[in-house]
């Protein structure tokens, strides 16, 4: 939020079992995010199943970092 205010854009890289979590932090900081959701859980993947994880989330990612 604070590199945000200051013009420095950035992006949220969270699970789907953090929805819930991530709504009622936006409502409480008066702060919109640019979120990406990756699927849940994250622990106990392989390096290639993370790989495959971030390949598929850094296009959304780059899109909102230009938007």
């Amino acid at each position: 939020m604070n590199l945000d205010a200051r013009g420095v854009p950035g992006v949220t890289v969270v699970t789907t079992g953090f929805t819930d979590a991530v709504a009622a932090q936006s409502v409480a900081l008066g702060f919109e995010p640019a979120v990406v959701y990756v699927p849940h859980p994250i622990q106990n993947r392989t390096a290639e199943e993370l790989d495959r994880l971030a390949d598929e989330a850094v296009e959304s990612a780059l899109k909102l970092l230009t938007a």
